[in-house]
Parts: structure tokens; C-alpha cells; sequence
């Protein structure tokens, strides 16, 4: 149920940026930096779902956390150079942390559980 809602986290979360990068005119390779990024988390967590075992699940949903963490980085930057109001950016910034949260959570919670079952 976790990895559903978190699927559908992304996917609402590539969506917005999608719509927010439409109206960006000019800084093409920055846009397409925060395109590739924000739509690669819902993409390795679709990944994930069809895992290899539990170290594979890990990994993808570690990929995902570094996608998060790499949009944040260029929402940061589109806010400190102005190409994205601070509003926009602060609301897309909240949903990655979201998205971020989860994850951390869903990579500690199969960790852990990995562990009690070698214990």
C-alpha cells in the first residue's frame, strides 16, 4: 500500500514539474536536468516494485532518494537565480521532501526487516 501511494506521489510530483518547466523560456539544459531528475524518482520506484529480491529493492528505491535529493538541489538554484517564484518552488520543494521522507522510511523499515529475518 506504502509503494502505491508513494507511486502515485511521484507521479503527481514529475506531473507538476513537467507543468512548471513548460513555461520556462530559454535554460534548456537546466530544464531538462530537473525533467530528468523529477520524472527518474517515479521511475525507480516503479522499478522497485519489480525488484530482484530485497537488495535490489533497496537499491532502486536508493536511486529514487538521489533523484530526490538532485531535484531539490535544481529547485534550489531555479529559485536563487529567479527563473522560478519562490511560492512554486517552496510548494514543489515540500512534495519532494514528501516523496524523500517516505523513502528514507521504506529503505530503513526492508532494512531492518532484512535483518531480523538473518537474526
Amino acid at each position: 500500500m506504502k509503494e502505491n501511494k508513494l507511486a502515485d506521489l511521484s507521479m503527481d510530483f514529475a506531473v507538476e514539474v513537467l507543468e512548471m518547466t513548460d513555461g520556462i523560456k530559454g535554460h534548456y539544459s537546466l530544464v531538462n536536468q530537473i525533467e530528468r531528475s523529477a520524472t527518474s524518482i517515479g521511475a525507480n520506484i516503479r522499478e522497485a516494485n519489480y525488484a530482484h529480491g530485497k537488495p535490489d529493492f533497496i537499491a532502486k528505491l536508493q536511486i529514487a532518494l538521489k533523484e530526490c535529493y538532485e531535484t531539490e538541489y535544481w529547485l534550489e538554484l531555479f529559485t536563487r537565480s529567479k527563473i522560478l517564484d519562490e511560492a512554486k518552488a517552496k510548494n514543489l520543494t515540500d512534495k519532494c521532501g514528501t516523496i524523500r521522507r517516505i523513502l528514507v522510511a521504506s529503505i530503513n523499515t526492508t532494512k531492518a526487516n532484512m535483518q531480523k529475518q538473518t537474526d
